[in-house]
């Protein structure tokens, strides 16, 4: 008998076979039958059937039955039991024949393979009838061969696509896409996961997401008959996840920054991508100052357009067009009065945020796209509840920033000012991060002898507390400047007054959270980014650079606590930067500070500024210090004015991109001509008092100041005596004109004079009373030698 398991026949492998005559008997049977069960060909021939079968079915072949089906079990040629799935055929046409030819062909299988065929026969025809995933098969060529229901419902072809190709219901770059992925497949037998965007002839709009699978298909003998491919609807799917991601995105777009504009911007961008061809967002005018929105008188609200994205143009200026700028009144809703006809293509959300309108975002599709879903208008107002509430802290945070930027610059001196000793101008860019403006300040200090105190410092942190608690530094630099104190004992002291603030904001972190823990809830954190009420312990600090300038002498003395070494821009071109000693920061304690005396040619200008110009956001000061001299010298060369000066070298430095705050002082210095300055030592005897006046009087009326000669003889009078009677000697006089006429008595006594009230029976007492009275400023400081008391009176005009 020819073996059934011939390679033209490959699914029949495993499909025994035997003839069995009227008596049954085996006459023969194939090789698989020999296989199955365990017997060669003489063993097989002449058995008879009820000799093999144990159990179930028939034990003999009925010669005139037509057929049977069922389940046995045999005994093999190994004494062991197998189970097969049998079916037993009539031959011929069921007429009287001789019994010993063939009349029945008996068919078996293992039982389990059996199975598994039914099993394989049952999942292929239930794939090709199931209706949820389009199913074809495809050839070597890649033209359909089968496919099930469902495939493309949509397409607008017949169910039967037999010998049809993609091409031929899909259009073309859709259809190209696709066949690519599959002769990958087939090419390389790697099996195919992925989404594909799929338009059909009939379907012109924006198509359908399907997720296609593809395996290739193989024979026994490894040839490539084609290509099975899964397509799955995974439209409503991808559009959620779309949307979500919109979501997303929009709402990082909103909180992208705190200026009202740019987040504008960058929403309407997000928008017109993917999601709609125009998008607006008009937002109030007031929004972008910081304020809240307050409606006119008849209710409705005035809007501004900030941001337009997206095309084509003329989809912006269409019916309700979308031109930047355009202004817009609206209803308490945020719809336009009359209201804009509704229509499926355009969708207008207002944005409200605390109960108070702030705007509104309007999108807009072409209408030869698919218009906007029921799930796009409610994506579009939880979109509006996110994007409201980021714009509403973008405009606390505006306020706040404006109100530190006003805080601080009204702490700040004038940005150009002139004394005797320097011409000053000043440039301040507050930076526009997060955290608000910084506590840079700077500062110039009028001083006694017409010399002049030049400050700039920087506290940590930002926001209204670093302004707050720069203008507590400021205020305590000049109260300790007025005390005369040279740069290294005044930065002492104020080193010591931060110490004292770090300590005290320690204490009231400890009470607030001792009141937190009331309760056993933690209070609402407040919306917004800072919290000016509540500093962080250690956000007194700072540095500080103190310089005094003496015209007279032209020297600069110099001390810093952590602060840059200023620029200078000498009068013959050359820049360099001053060697001060560096101390530490303010706030440490413990340490040291150094003064640093350096004399200074009339003309130089000196270059005071805080680490936000130095460091140009990538942390290296040196190449920031290098820059800042070439551009000093540069603008030196020009001999601009300081204003001017000032400006050039910021120059490139937008506020919205800096990252600390920006404090440039430059000063050009004066000098006093030896010619306005008069000394005269003075011996210890009462008798010599009478020569200073004369001798001070002369002076001034060479100077052309007779008008001042009366006045000036009783100060000194009054300073030399006591200054003999308390002091001794020796005694120095020094006549300074400038912008005041300065008088300065000097001794070795290191005890500072006062004034008292003295009775009416009292011989002295009066002095420096008078001495307050006739002039127009009075003091006294410590030097190295002991003491000096000074008066100045102003010039005549």
């Amino acid at each position: 008998m020819d073996d059934l398991d011939d390679s033209r026949f490959p699914f029949l492998s495993g499909v025994a076979a035997v003839l069995v005559d009227g008596d049954g008997r085996v006459l023969d049977g194939t090789a698989a039958a020999e296989r199955l069960l365990a017997m060669t060909g003489d063993d097989l021939r002449g058995r008879a059937l009820r000799d093999l079968v144990l159990a179930g079915g028939p034990r003999a072949v009925d010669r005139t039955g037509a057929s049977w089906r069922g389940r046995v079990t045999v005994r093999t040629g190994d004494g062991e039991p197998a189970e097969l799935d049998v079916r037993v055929l009539r031959l011929g046409d069921g007429a009287p024949v001789d019994r010993r030819a063939a009349h029945h062909v008996v068919l078996a299988a293992a039982a389990r393979e059996a199975d598994r065929w039914r099993q394989d026969q049952a999942f292929t025809r239930e794939l090709f009838l199931q209706d949820r995933i389009g199913l074809v098969v495809l050839d070597a060529d890649l033209r359909i061969i089968r496919t099930n229901a469902h495939l493309l419902p949509y397409s607008g072809m017949p169910q039967d696509l037999a010998g049809c190709r993609l091409g031929d219901f899909l259009q073309a770059e859709d259809a190209d896409s696709v066949d690519a992925q599959l002769r990958e497949v087939l090419a390389t037998g790697r099996p195919l996961v992925g989404e594909e965007l799929v338009r059909t002839l009939v379907d012109q709009r924006s198509g359908r997401m399907l997720a296609i699978s593809a395996f290739r298909l193989q024979g026994t003998d490894g040839t490539v008959i084609g290509v099975t491919a899964l397509f799955n609807d995974v439209t409503d799917q991808y559009r959620t996840r779309r949307r979500l991601a919109l979501l997303h995105q929009v709402t990082a777009a909103a909180g992208h920054s705190l200026s009202v504009a740019d987040s504008a911007r960058h929403m309407a961008d997000a928008l017109a991508v993917g999601f709609a061809d125009v998008a607006a967002v008009e937002i109030a005018p007031a929004v972008s100052t910081g304020e809240e929105p307050v409606p006119q008188a008849d209710g409705r609200l005035l809007l501004r357009r900030l941001a337009v994205a997206g095309d084509p143009p003329e989809a912006r200026t269409g019916p309700g067009g979308m031109e930047l700028g355009d202004t817009v009144l609206v209803d308490g809703e945020g719809a336009a009065e009359p209201p804009d006809p509704a229509h499926d293509w355009e969708i207008t959300v207002p944005l409200v945020a605390r109960g108070v309108l702030l705007g509104r975002i309007t999108v807009r599709r072409e209408r030869w796209k698919d218009p906007f879903e029921e799930e796009d208008r409610v994506l579009m107002r939880e979109l509006a509840v996110r994007v409201a509430l980021a714009l509403d802290n973008a405009r606390r945070y505006t306020r706040e920033h404006r109100a530190a930027i006003g805080l601080q610059r009204s702490l700040l001196p004038p940005a150009v000012h002139s004394v005797a000793a320097v011409s000053t101008a000043s440039v301040y860019l507050p930076t526009d991060t997060v955290g608000g403006v910084g506590g840079d300040w700077f500062d110039v200090i009028p001083l006694s002898s017409a010399r002049v105190a030049l400050v700039v410092g920087d506290v940590t942190g930002h926001g209204l507390h670093a302004s707050a608690t720069m203008g507590r530094l400021r205020t305590a630099v000049r109260t300790l400047a007025d005390l005369e104190l040279e740069p290294d004992e005044l930065l002492v002291h104020l080193d010591d007054l931060v110490a004292q603030l770090l300590v005290e904001a320690e204490l009231v972190a400890d009470v607030d959270a001792g009141l937190e823990g009331v309760g056993g809830a933690e209070p609402p954190e407040p919306i917004g980014p800072a919290r000016p009420g509540r500093p962080e312990p250690g956000s007194f600090g700072g540095t500080c650079l103190y310089a005094v300038y003496d015209p007279v002498s032209r020297i600069c003395t110099v001390a810093s606590a952590g602060h840059p070494p200023p620029a200078v821009a000498y009068p013959d071109g050359s820049v360099a930067v001053l060697p001060v000693a560096p101390g530490p920061p303010l706030g440490v304690g413990g340490l040291p500070f150094e003064s640093t005396p350096v004399e200074l040619p009339e003309g130089s200008v000196l270059a005071l500024y805080t680490d936000g110009l130095i460091e140009r956001g990538d942390g290296d000061i040196d190449a920031g210090t290098a820059e800042l001299l070439r551009r000093l010298a540069a603008v030196r060369s020009l001999d601009v004015p300081l204003r001017e000066a000032g400006q050039r070298l910021v120059a490139g430095l937008p506020p919205t991109r800096l990252h600390d705050d920006v404090t440039l002082l430059l000063a050009r210095t004066k000098a006093v001509p030896p010619a306005d300055t008069a000394v005269w030592s003075v011996d210890p005897d009462p008798a010599a008092v009478a020569k200073v006046r004369e001798d001070a009087t002369a002076t001034l009326e060479e100077w052309g100041l007779t008008e001042l000669a009366f006045t000036t003889e009783l100060v000194l009078s009054e300073l030399v005596t006591n200054a003999i009677r308390y002091a001794g000697g020796p005694v120095l006089v020094r006549l300074i004109r400038a912008d005041t006429l300065t008088c300065e008595v000097s001794d070795g006594s290191s005890t500072q004079p006062r004034m008292r009230r003295a009775r009416l029976t009292d011989e002295g007492g009066r002095g420096l009373y008078l001495v307050a009275q006739l002039t127009s400023r009075w003091g006294s400081r410590y030097t190295a030698s002991g003491k000096t008391i000074w008066t100045e009176q102003e010039l005549p005009e």
